[in-house]
């Protein structure tokens, strides 16, 4: 009888660490979800909406954060000189593929490692500033989004110039800090004398520097002011316009989100679809493709927005011409 119980009490000790077993074997068994490295030099808040879109593009090649893939969000909060940092320590998190955004970001992702893929989305040309060896065939293990750089600044110069054609002279404000900024500035020289018009460039890369720019600005008298590329200045879509405002200075920039906070105009690519297609790319980077063998690829959608309210307050008259050009108008 005492053999018979103790038989019987082996059985349930032995059953019951079995079904403790099963599932910890099970979870064993579950292939690890590759981790995407997102590295970007702002702040989330401003952007939480364009991650989204780079969400939708991953989605779109068959990636659901959290179902299949998961994100490393890193953000360098303005600080560029953290991004370095950011980008070694996702190399030692031995990320899948680093996302990149922006110039600065892509160079501390190319610093930071020669082996795990990259795929950045920048403003401008990635062969110039050093990124990829070509757009049709990259080389190396970065590739990435783009939309038309130089050429968008000089056609918010002449966009500015029709808007005020008696104006001989204009602003230009660079964020320094960009690796566009010499090219920038450079070309709108040349592109200003062809027009005939005179540039003033000014420039700011911290929010302090701000206000005393824009006083500067005020005692120049500029026609106007086309504000320059970067993220330093996306992430102030608000503050800039409000500044361009309150000086009386007509603006231009790149984001229709300036126009949404109050800014005159905006011409420039649609960066949810820039975030998208980034997204799409890194997507197709998780499948097995590589990076050297992707062409960079180049958004081409471009939006003009026009905000008449602000017109109406800096006693501007908008020219017909712009007006049936754009895409969007704020009444």
């Amino acid at each position: 009888m005492q053999t018979s119980q103790l038989k019987r009490r082996e059985f349930i000790t032995l059953l019951g660490g079995t079904t403790i077993a099963w599932p910890l074997a099970a979870r064993a068994q579950q292939p690890t979800m590759p981790v995407i490295g997102f590295l970007h030099s702002a702040s989330p808040g401003p952007f939480a909406n364009l991650v989204v879109a780079f969400r939708q593009g991953l989605r779109e090649t068959g990636y659901i954060e959290g179902q299949n893939v998961v994100i490393d969000l890193r953000w360098a909060e303005g600080q560029n000189d953290r991004l370095r940092e950011l980008a070694a320590d996702l190399v030692r998190r031995q990320v899948i593929v680093i996302a990149a955004a922006g110039g600065i970001s892509a160079r501390a992702a190319k610093t930071a490692t020669t082996t795990i893929p990259v795929v950045f989305w920048i403003e401008g040309d990635p062969v110039e500033v050093g990124l990829v060896a070509s757009l049709n065939r990259p080389g190396g293990n970065l590739t990435g989004v783009t939309t038309l750089g130089a050429e968008l600044t000089t056609k918010r110069l002449e966009l500015l110039h029709e808007l005020v054609p008696t104006a001989a002279t204009i602003a230009v404000l660079v964020d320094p800090t960009t690796l566009t900024a010499e090219t920038l500035s450079r070309d709108l020289q040349m592109a200003a004398r062809g027009l005939g018009l005179k540039v003033h460039i000014l420039r700011a890369s911290a929010e302090h520097e701000l206000d005393s720019t824009f006083a500067t600005l005020a005692e120049l008298r500029p026609g106007g002011v086309v504000i320059g590329p970067g993220p330093f200045f996306s992430t102030r879509s608000k503050l800039l316009a409000g500044l361009a405002v309150h000086h009386g200075i007509p603006a231009i920039f790149q984001f229709r989100e300036f126009v949404a906070a109050g800014g005159l105009m905006s011409y420039g690519g649609s960066m949810t679809d820039l975030y998208r297609l980034a997204g799409v790319y890194t997507g197709r980077v998780l499948k097995g493709e590589k990076p050297a063998d992707l062409p960079v690829q180049q958004s081409t959608k471009i939006e003009l927005m026009i905000n008449l309210q602000t017109a109406r307050a800096l006693g501007i008259t908008i020219p017909q011409s712009l007006l049936v050009r754009a895409d969007e108008v704020i009444e």
